[in-house]
């Protein structure tokens, strides 16, 4: 296939996985934007809060990630008894994991408090937290069922599932946040409650797709029959997966409670930036998607070429989408900032000034950030995941969160310097990654 070929067929792939990674992205805005109307502390409290759900989800949806490489090798060799099995021990795998991760949502507020975060904010995210954590159990069921079907390529449902939550999610906490429509005024426990509502949602619409459109699959006959040893293979690569999405967003989520250390309206500006921050990677994100789903057919297939031609093709796509962002973060700062915030809060000055500050840092990150998503991307796609894990967690444990820190608070750059250890950590791990995916693992495929 041409290089034209390869760009063509990634967007047809990849741009429904894009929007539907936007759409996903417009939930968390939506809470962002309607929180931030509510008050600054509700919004300071969600930021912390979500932060540290998404810690344990990530965590977990490393088993449904796992299920896409799994699955498009699968395909790629007409092999439906593997598509199932490894769906199904991707479902029992994440359930096992939901329900572990329990505990530590429902009683969240200790650990809050151990991290430092003022009791007010910590108190009210520990709300939050009480009622959003059961939201685990269908948020990572749908990430598993997602991750089958856009291995099978039925990326588009992927997308508009995605984009009716979107649109639940919003009326759910237009209702419940602020007493709208007859329901009661809830803020922060009416933005929970939407949020799984919303999940419930999307459980209920992507298990109807699966089981109506791919019958043949039998996805829940005798679900509750143990497949050992693939369940086991499902655990060996989604491990991995899953420590080095901890590895990233712990990193972030660092970052969150070093802004917390400076006051909630650092932290409140921290939640606004990290949400346009996190727009842009959605981008990436589906870019890396699209590629493991590619890789992973061209691992199966044993075709290294096909796979080097994609591969240079999706990075070049992130690369040109990188720098739209960086001209987008350094010239148009302020009234994007301006967006989650009413006109006349006492705080916007502040959180202007601060947050203007801390999306210069993100331009700067941006495309060290894409490419360390898109190693990640094929690298998953030939079901390499054990060193990148090490890789991952050595870039953002021992470099990126110490350079937060010792930028920040040593040197007192203060949130400038928070962010700009993210940069350094994101470099690390961009670095090493893409010297792995060029230099070894696509050299083992024959």
């Amino acid at each position: 296939m041409t290089y034209r070929g390869h760009a063509r067929a990634i967007a047809v792939l990849g741009l429904p996985l894009i929007g539907g990674h936007l759409a996903q992205f417009a939930i968390g805005l939506t809470d962002t934007v309607m929180l931030g109307w509510y008050g600054v502390e509700a919004l300071a409290a969600v930021t912390l809060g979500s932060s540290y759900f998404f810690v344990l989800f990530l965590m977990g949806a490393g088993f449904g990630w796992a299920v896409m490489p799994m699955v498009a090798a699968a395909a790629a060799e007409r092999d439906e008894t593997s598509i199932r099995r490894a769906t199904r021990m991707g479902l029992w795998a994440s359930l096992i994991f939901a329900m572990l991760a329990m505990p530590l949502l429902i009683w969240s507020q200790p650990i809050l408090l151990a991290l430092g975060q003022e009791p007010e904010i910590a108190t009210m995210a520990a709300e939050y937290l009480r009622v959003a954590g059961w939201g685990m159990i269908p948020a990572l069921t749908v990430m598993v069922v997602k991750s089958y079907l856009a291995a099978l390529e039925r990326t588009q449902v992927v997308f508009w599932v995605t984009v009716g939550a979107v649109f639940a999610n919003a009326a759910a906490n237009y209702a419940l946040i602020f007493g709208n429509w007859g329901a009661p005024e809830l803020g922060i426990t009416g933005a929970a409650i939407a949020s799984i509502c919303t999940q419930m949602v999307s459980l209920v619409a992507v298990l109807a797709y699966a089981l109506w459109v791919l019958p043949q699959h039998t996805l829940f006959r005798r679900f509750w029959r143990p497949d050992s040893e693939m369940f086991r293979r499902v655990v060996r690569l989604g491990v991995p997966i899953a420590l080095t999405n901890l590895a990233e967003v712990s990193l972030f989520s660092a970052s969150a409670v070093m802004m917390g250390w400076l006051g909630a309206v650092p932290l409140a500006a921290h939640g606004i930036a990290i949400q346009l921050a996190a727009a842009t990677f959605m981008v990436h994100l589906g870019l890396s998607n699209a590629a493991t789903i590619r890789a992973g057919n061209a691992y199966g297939r044993r075709d290294r070429e096909h796979m080097a031609r994609g591969g240079k093709v999706v990075i070049a796509m992130s690369l040109m989408m990188s720098l739209v962002t960086i001209a987008l973060f350094l010239t148009c700062a302020e009234p994007l900032i301006s967006l989650f915030m009413e006109p006349d809060d006492p705080n916007r000055p502040e959180i202007l000034a601060i947050g203007v500050g801390l999306l210069a840092m993100a331009a700067l990150f941006q495309l060290v950030d894409g490419a360390q998503v898109m190693a990640l991307g094929l690298l998953r796609g030939v079901q390499d995941t054990t060193v990148p894990m090490i890789m991952a967690a050595v870039s953002y444990w021992l470099v990126g969160i110490p350079a937060s820190y010792v930028l920040g608070f040593v040197l007192r750059w203060e949130g400038i310097g928070v962010w700009a250890g993210l940069s350094v950590g994101l470099a690390c791990a961009g670095s090493l990654l893409m010297t792995r995916f060029w230099r070894r693992s696509i050299r083992l495929i024959d």
